[in-house]
């Protein structure tokens, strides 16, 4: 694993801050007077979904979904599995559901059809960062905080094999990483 290493930063602590605060507001107005239930999912979206819901002025009420689609991998393997549920049923409420990146639209999809399936009164969508050139499904992204090349990335919640999800800004993963 020494070879693997963090490439040139892409968004930095100030440009995601601010995105966080603007997309909060944007919710917040959304939503105003009503209650909201934030759905992370994780482990990706935990770092993203913990800067919001503290940017949301409504209520919040907030829950975690696990899903896997990419192993140790740098490319998704297509298949989705929930690997931790929701802890309370979600029918009848407001839902947001935050992801930390939006690629192939595969984990979006089954996720968006999934929570679907369970009668909430709303379904939004909310990606801090969205990969249009690699999507293979279309979902529709209600918020979306910055538009990146196809590059694997890490920092702010995402990882390459469990590591870098600590860094503060977004980085490309380095050449060496992505051969692996």
């Amino acid at each position: 694993m020494s070879d693997v290493q963090m490439g040139r930063e892409l968004l930095g602590e100030t440009a995601i801050r601010d995105k966080v605060a603007q997309l909060g507001r944007q919710i917040s107005a959304d939503y105003r007077g009503q209650e909201l239930l934030v759905v992370g999912v994780l482990k990706g979206a935990v770092i993203f979904a913990a800067d919001l819901v503290r940017q949301i002025t409504v209520p919040v009420y907030l829950d975690f979904i696990a899903v896997s689609s990419y192993g140790k991998a740098t490319r998704t393997s297509g298949v989705v599995r929930i690997l931790k549920d929701l802890e309370e049923s979600i029918a009848g409420v407001h839902v947001l559901l935050v992801e930390d990146i939006a690629d192939t639209g595969l984990t979006l999809h089954y996720l968006r059809e999934n929570l679907l399936a369970r009668g909430p009164r709303s379904l939004k969508l909310c990606a801090l960062l969205d990969k249009p050139d690699c999507r293979r499904v279309e979902v529709p992204l209600d918020y979306v905080g910055f538009q990146i090349p196809d590059q694997f990335v890490v920092g702010y919640g995402l990882d390459f094999d469990g590591r870098f999800r600590n860094l503060p800004a977004v980085h490309l993963l380095s050449r060496e990483a992505e051969k692996k």
